[in-house]
């Protein structure tokens, strides 16, 4: 694609990115190391500002609504070209890149930008091209935070944008300072595209063994630990985020990290700590005194570190893996009711994927507010997937199937009560050691028990961990006030899968009349 700039400055590396940053303004080197930018009044993602071009590509092929919003074919030529002539007389950084670490299925990216920081963001969570991959298709990136969008001109919901248009094969992003939208607009690309390979697109981080043939897929939205729990200093990092599954194993997307930052220490989350420094950006961070405060909040609880995979010192090289050992769905249940861990049968991995229950911690989102509240997002990521949902199902319960994968839920968030009704959220620590002894073998091991209302089964001990630990109806101080908060789960487990119409995968969700017997 030919751009109207006359200075495209093309494939800088990450000193003399930063530098350029710093001429421009546009943040600061902290002591750390890292570059500090504030995103304005987007500090997340912005949904209703995300189209996707509908034309006789995507007509059929997406499923359409408040998710997948359709744009004018003719519209998106009319703005792409406007931003095009906007830039005409500035510098704009250029970056060849590409997603998908496998050679098979891998996108080429030719990336824009006018922030010499959005230009280190994509370097550092892409991946530079793989000879081998000549012949995949090239798509191209533009990202203009400065140019502002008219809604009644430009059909937008605001002054900024995000349009995908899947037939020229191209991504604009229009007054977006925040740059995750660049990352996740890829992830959407990815979800569209991969499907029609038999690729399984996958919101979800990926560790592997110091051997490399036991792979674990931990899957979840922000704030459920993802990120925090791939980071393991006794395992070896694939990805912390996207991830496709073949059938010759799974492959990054990405060639870098996005951590949430808020609370981080180096006690908690080390790796993370450590990947903090020269080359890393910081995303709306607080600075008191020349330190970052990481635990202030007042600008956002989406604080965000953007940084090079490789700056995790044992992660996978290949950034990619052999089939899966085990998944994890992860979950934060704020009614204090699921167990911290229990198996699943392939169907009702079916129906929790579907469900994607759990909750919007420190939201990703703009518009959500500081409150925490429950929340069902379909494949553990609603908002990236253009497809109708039972797409991505079926595609994980034939993998499922063909390769026996073990699958569990883990809820790393409250127990022994509700949120902000006396109950606490499961540590770290405990869900880290609940994750050894899934590595180790103890937990498959163990003796099981199916957990009344839900049918899946909780381990009666496991380790150090007994009834008190692992099943939540032992934790809490009233039987009544448990089951009653049981039940409103239940409830709200029914009343989502409706949307569905999949009498034959409801069937394997929890039951509301069996928690009335009990």
């Amino acid at each position: 694609m030919t751009l109207s700039s006359l200075n495209c400055i093309k494939d800088l590396d990450r000193e003399a990115l930063v530098q350029r940053a710093v001429d421009n303004n546009e943040g600061f080197i902290a002591k750390n190391g890292a570059f500090i930018v504030e995103t304005g009044a987007r500090t997340g993602r912005s949904p209703k500002d995300r189209f996707i071009v509908k034309d006789a590509l995507t007509e059929l092929n997406v499923d359409w609504g408040v998710v997948n919003q359709p744009f004018n074919a003719d519209t998106a030529d009319a703005l792409w070209s406007e931003v095009n002539d906007f830039i005409k007389d500035q510098n704009v950084y250029s970056q060849s890149l590409q997603v998908g670490a496998s050679p098979k299925h891998a996108i080429k990216i030719e990336a824009y930008t006018t922030f010499a920081w959005h230009s280190l963001f994509v370097k550092n969570l892409f991946m530079d091209v793989d000879p081998n991959v000549s012949d995949r298709p090239t798509w191209t990136l533009l990202s203009v935070p400065e140019f502002r969008c008219d809604p009644d001109k430009h059909s937008t919901n605001s002054d900024g944008c995000v349009i995908i248009d899947f037939t020229r094969k191209r991504v604009l992003l229009a007054g977006m300072r925040y740059a995750g939208e660049m990352k996740k607009s890829f992830f959407s690309v990815m979800n569209f595209l991969m499907p029609n390979m038999n690729v399984l697109p996958m919101h979800c981080a990926a560790n592997a063994d110091e051997n490399e043939d036991n792979v674990t897929l931990f899957f979840g939205l922000s704030g459920t630990g993802k990120t925090t729990l791939s980071a393991d200093m006794n395992r070896k990092l694939i990805g912390d985020d996207e991830h496709g599954w073949t059938s010759e194993g799974v492959f990054n997307f990405e060639g870098g990290c996005y951590a949430k930052c808020i609370n981080i220490t180096e006690s908690s989350e080390p790796l993370i700590w450590r990947a903090i420094k020269k080359g890393t950006v910081l995303e709306n961070v607080v600075v008191k005194n020349d330190e970052i405060d990481y635990k202030d909040d007042s600008i956002t609880t989406n604080s965000r570190a953007a940084y090079a995979r490789e700056y995790i010192p044992n992660c996978v090289l290949t950034n990619q893996g052999v089939t899966p050992s085990q998944i994890i769905f992860l979950t934060c249940d704020l009614y204090g009711v699921l167990p911290p861990v229990s198996k699943l049968s392939p169907e009702q991995a079916a129906y929790y994927f579907l469900s994607g229950y759990t909750a919007l911690v420190g939201s990703t989102e703009m518009g959500s507010t500081a409150s925490i509240k429950s929340t069902f997002s379909v494949c553990f990521g609603a908002a990236f997937f253009p497809h109708p949902a039972q797409v991505y199902a079926d595609l994980l319960m034939d993998y499922i199937n063909a390769t026996n994968v073990d699958v569990y839920l883990m809820n790393t968030g409250w127990h022994k009560g509700r949120y902000s009704q006396g109950g606490t959220r499961y540590p770290l620590s405990f869900t880290r050691q609940l994750l050894e002894y899934i590595h180790s073998g103890d937990l498959k091991r163990s003796e099981w028990e199916v957990y009344p209302g839900f049918g899946f089964e909780i381990p009666k001990t496991v380790g150090d961990f007994g009834p008190k630990d692992l099943n939540p109806i032992e934790q809490w101080s009233s039987d009544s006030e448990y089951w009653e908060s049981a039940e409103a789960l239940i409830i709200s487990f029914q009343n989502n899968f409706k949307r569905f119409n999949l009498p034959k995968i409801e069937s394997y969700g929890p039951v509301k009349e069996v928690v009335a017997v009990i």
